[in-house]
């Protein structure tokens, strides 16, 4: 068998379409979740808070289950992150979304937080085939 060289040295291949769409169909499920969880923690402080918190990581660790790897839980991490960063900014005429109160504050530390703990996870379960046990 000839010596394939190092996985570095390997051309890359193209995923496929499906993958790609589906990464695209998490980080806008991402940037849905961010402007629900923004408008949700401020009108509902303790409750809402911990419920948009809540829908953020279920939604991480969802996206890293369905596409059994990290970038499940990436893609809807960047969208939350780019929509929470856009959100904050003050429009021209004084309107903003983010209030100056602690609950912002614990939103954006807690979701971004959350984005890091559900990526570093990514592929932590156990085997999913039947033949295969732990400990063995």
């Amino acid at each position: 068998m000839p010596d394939q060289g190092s996985l570095l040295a390997q051309p890359l291949q193209r995923p496929p379409a499906g993958r790609i769409a589906a990464y695209a169909g998490l980080v806008l499920l991402g940037a849905l979740t961010a402007l629900a969880g923004t408008l949700l923690q401020a009108g509902w402080f303790p409750g809402g808070l911990l419920l948009a918190l809540t829908g953020a990581a279920g939604l991480f660790l969802g996206g890293a289950r369905a596409l059994r790897g990290r970038g499940g839980a990436v893609a809807p991490a960047v969208g939350w992150m780019v929509s929470v960063v856009l959100l904050t900014a003050g429009r021209p005429e004084g309107d903003f979304l983010f209030g100056a109160g602690g609950g912002s504050y614990l939103f954006l530390l807690g979701g971004m937080a959350l984005a890091v703990i559900c990526a570093t996870l990514g592929r932590g379960w156990q085997p999913a085939d039947d033949g295969v046990r732990l400990g063995k």
